[in-house]
């Protein structure tokens, strides 16, 4: 009889924790913990670099400022990566899919450890960003951001770095490699 008591109480105890899951989801609150990614506590160094669309020579300003803020953060043996692309481009790009203007457009995150002479690469991802350089606001602005890099290094030191690489349209020359100041080690 007992037992019975003890199925019941805990049949009741399960239904009183479903009410509950279900009543804090309905409030907005989860009951699943955050990400890892989202507790870590990041180092972030941003910088800005003009760029000439060297496609265009016709006499509108064609000169975009691409600002990159690259970023790291440790955890254990694990070191994560991301960085927030923004850029302010002359207003008549916008509302255009710029294939006109790009050929191909990407952003690589890199991993790197600092060595004695050449930094090691240890990880990177390259994201294609056309599509996003063309969701700017009406005056040529925008920003975008990488999903997170995660890599084990154990004991190592390392730091996020990234670059921008752009195939102008019609220039001729293929993908130009443009770098971005790095966020210092973790």
């Amino acid at each position: 009889m007992k037992l019975n008591k003890l199925r019941i109480s805990s049949a009741a105890a399960k239904r009183a924790l479903s009410v509950a899951l279900v009543g804090a989801a309905v409030a907005g609150v989860s009951a699943v913990t955050t990400s890892p990614a989202s507790a870590l506590s990041w180092k972030c160094n941003s910088s800005t670099r003009t760029i000439d669309d060297a496609g265009y020579s016709g006499p509108w300003g064609d000169n975009w400022d691409f600002t990159v803020k690259n970023c790291v953060a440790r955890s254990g043996g694990y070191v994560y990566a991301k960085a927030k692309v923004s850029w302010d481009a002359p207003p008549w790009y916008s509302g255009t899919d710029l294939s006109e203007t790009f050929d191909s457009a990407y952003f690589r995150l890199y991993l790197k450890h600092a060595d004695g002479g050449a930094d090691t690469v240890l990880g990177k991802k390259t994201f294609s960003i056309r599509d996003n350089l063309a969701k700017m606001n009406g005056s040529g602005n925008g920003s975008w951001t990488t999903s997170t890099a995660k890599k084990y290094v154990g004991n190592k030191s390392a730091y996020a770095d990234g670059a921008l690489k752009l195939n102008w349209d019609e220039d001729g020359k293929g993908l130009r490699h443009y770098s971005f100041q790095g966020s210092g080690s973790r």
